[in-house]
Parts: structure tokens; C-alpha cells; sequence
């Protein structure tokens, strides 16, 4: 049995195994892009699963049919007609009555109409998560995947960091990065890289401007590479110049909670105990109102997965799990620091995935 089929497996046993729950669903549609490439290996823009306890049947349009035909290994259909069609008359055909579905990925429309094409006595059933539930935990290769995405990310970075000077706008350090992740073998960025400069760094998710770089700027970098469709993330903190004695001290603050959140990571520990390991410490430096997101979050196929290491988040790590560990501490009119690595939850703590050094860096 292949990875694939073994994850299609998990669904289908998740299926079997919670019908009291979800009032005996039959089938589960599975939208969401993520949720199909990691049942199907599918990469494309438009299709469909449909799972049920039995099988798999994946849906797409004659533009992908070659590629289909070469590389899905469940029940393949090119549809001729709107996807959503064809799944409805397979419904009809195996007499299937309740459809589970994804609700943050099946849009209005397409729920419409399904349920318009359902025949009489099938209904639709919201059931988040499934497939998302079984991703937190990667397998070996996805494993190998990440730590080549990263490995790719710091490499663009410290190319990109080699050419930085004085004048430079942030987006031509944005645009740098993500030639070299590419030069590197990524397939694209991870998200839109965050570049910040000066008292921008205050903003956590500021885009890149035509602000230019100036002598005694913090310079903020956050970026992730994409590679074979798994996802990296780091965010590190440079100055230009001699730091201040505040910069240094805001700079060491947010490196210690940083450090305190890795060393919660191990198999057991709530996402929510990591996330108040980071805060305790900069509460205790007097910026935790400066703290204004969560502590980390989970990666893989996308750069954003559970579990979210924010303060509510009762999912005990695992091992194979794959989050990112990212306090920080934004003052305005005056700046911000963030430390970001990619961590692997592993049988006895974790692995810092991330090779780029976090001493303080002066440009």
C-alpha cells in the first residue's frame, strides 16, 4: 500500500469509525486543494474527492486528464460538465445518503448546488477537519520534504543578506529572496515574504514598501520557500548599524521567550502550555502587551495548519508534528523583533529544523 492510499485509508477508517457522531455519513467531499493533493497527489486548480468507507473517487476536468491518468491511483472521472455534477450522479448511483462535507472549502454555489442535485432522502453534513486532523502528524517523507524547504529557505536568505546595503528599498530585499529561493530549487514562495525596515518592524505583517534602508535600521525578514508543496517559515532580525542598548535588550527579550517556547516542545505538552512558556518570558521583561499574535503554528502543505500554538489550543504535540516556534514584540514609532524557527516535534522533544544562525546580526 503506497503513502497515498494509506492516507485514504485514514480517512475512510475515520469515516467508519465516527458515524454516530456525524449521524452516519456515507461519504466525505473533500475541496480543499491541501486535503486533495495529500489524498491524491493531485496539484492541479480544479478538482474533487469524494471518499467513502469503501473508496476513493477523484474528479477533474479534461485539461488534467493526461496527468491524471498517469498519476492518481483511486477511481479517476473527466468530468465533461461543473464537477459537482458528476459527483452528484455518483451519489445518485451508489445511493449514498449523507455527504459530509468540508465547510471552509465548499463555496455557496457549490453547495447549492450539490444539494439541488442530490436525490430525494440525501443530505449534506458540515464535518470540518478530518482530513486536517491526520495531516498534523507528517510521515517520513513529508519530513524529508520540509527539512529541504527549509535547508532551500535559509540558503536564500543568507545569499540575499550578503547583498543588502544601505538604500536599498524593501521590496528589492523581497524580490531577492524570492529569486534565490527559486535559484534554489523552491517552486515559489510560501506566502507573500514579509521585508520591514526602521519603525516598520512594529507592523507583524507589514508588506514590502519603496522605504529604503538607513544607518541604525532594524531590518525584519520573514520568509518561507515551497518545495514539492510543503511549506518552510523563519523570520529573522538584523540591524544596520551599532544597536542600542534598548534595541539589544528587546532583541535578547524576545530571543529568550524564543528559546523558552522550544524547550516546551515534546511529545504530551498542550500547544497552549508552549505558547505561555514564550509569553511568560517576556511578561516577565515587561512585553507581553507588546506580544500581539500567537506563539507559532503548525506547516506542511500549507503554510498555515493545526495545531495553532496560541493560548486556547488544547492539542497535545505528537511526535511528527511540524509547527513553527515565533514570539515577538512590536513597539510603536520605535520597532519590533521576531524570532522564527521550524521545529519537529520528536519521540523525546524536538528538532530545531532551522540552520540560520539567531545571533543579532549587524549589517
Amino acid at each position: 500500500m503506497t503513502e497515498l492510499e494509506q492516507r485514504r485509508r485514514s480517512v475512510q477508517t475515520a469515516l467508519a469509525g465516527s458515524k454516530a457522531k456525524i449521524h452516519k455519513a456515507d461519504a466525505l467531499l473533500v475541496s480543499s486543494p491541501a486535503n486533495i493533493r495529500y489524498l491524491t497527489g493531485y496539484a492541479g486548480t480544479n478538482g474533487l474527492a469524494l471518499v467513502t468507507p469503501s473508496e476513493t473517487h477523484f474528479f477533474t476536468d479534461p485539461r488534467y486528464a493526461l496527468e491524471a491518468s498517469e498519476s492518481i491511483t483511486c477511481k479517476l472521472h473527466i468530468a465533461k460538465r461543473a464537477l459537482i455534477e458528476d459527483v452528484a450522479a455518483l451519489v445518485k448511483r451508489r445511493k449514498l445518503k449523507k455527504i459530509g462535507f468540508e465547510p471552509l472549502w465548499l463555496n455557496l454555489d457549490q453547495h447549492q448546488k450539490l444539494k439541488d442535485l442530490l436525490p430525494l432522502g440525501a443530505s449534506l453534513l458540515p464535518l470540518p477537519g478530518v482530513v486536517e486532523n491526520l495531516r498534523m502528524t507528517k510521515s517520513p517523507e513529508e519530513i524529508d520534504r520540509i527539512r529541504k524547504s527549509v535547508r532551500v529557505n535559509s540558503e536564500a536568505y543568507a545569499r540575499t543578506l550578503r547583498r543588502v546595503r544601505l538604500g536599498m528599498r524593501e521590496r528589492d530585499i523581497a524580490a531577492e529572496l524570492d529569486y534565490q529561493m527559486r535559484l534554489h530549487g523552491a517552486e515559489k514562495p510560501a506566502f507573500d515574504t514579509i521585508v520591514a525596515a526602521g519603525i516598520r518592524t512594529a507592523l507583524p505583517h507589514a508588506q514590502p514598501t519603496g522605504k529604503r534602508l538607513e544607518e541604525n535600521d532594524l531590518l525584519l525578514i520573514d520568509m518561507g520557500a515551497c518545495l514539492d508543496g510543503y511549506m518552510s517559515d523563519m523570520t529573522r532580525v538584523a540591524f544596520l548599524g551599532i544597536p542600542t542598548k534598548r534595541v539589544r535588550s528587546l532583541y535578547n527579550a524576545v530571543l529568550e521567550a524564543q528559546m523558552a517556547g522550544i524547550e516546551a516542545v515534546r511529545p504530551g505538552v498542550t500547544a497552549a502550555r508552549v505558547d505561555e512558556a514564550a509569553r511568560k518570558v517576556l511578561k516577565r521583561h515587561g512585553l507581553d502587551r507588546q506580544f500581539v499574535h500567537s506563539t507559532g503554528h503548525g506547516l506542511g502543505l500549507e503554510i498555515h495548519e493545526g495545531p495553532r500554538i496560541g493560548k486556547k489550543d488544547q492539542t497535545e504535540l505528537r511526535a511528527g508534528m511540524v509547527i513553527t516556534i515565533e514570539p515577538g514584540a512590536y513597539i510603536d514609532r520605535f520597532g519590533g523583533v521576531r524570532i522564527e524557527d521550524t521545529v519537529l516535534v520528536t519521540a523525546n522533544g524536538c528538532e530545531v529544523l532551522t540552520p540560520t544562525t539567531k545571533e543579532f546580526v549587524h549589517l
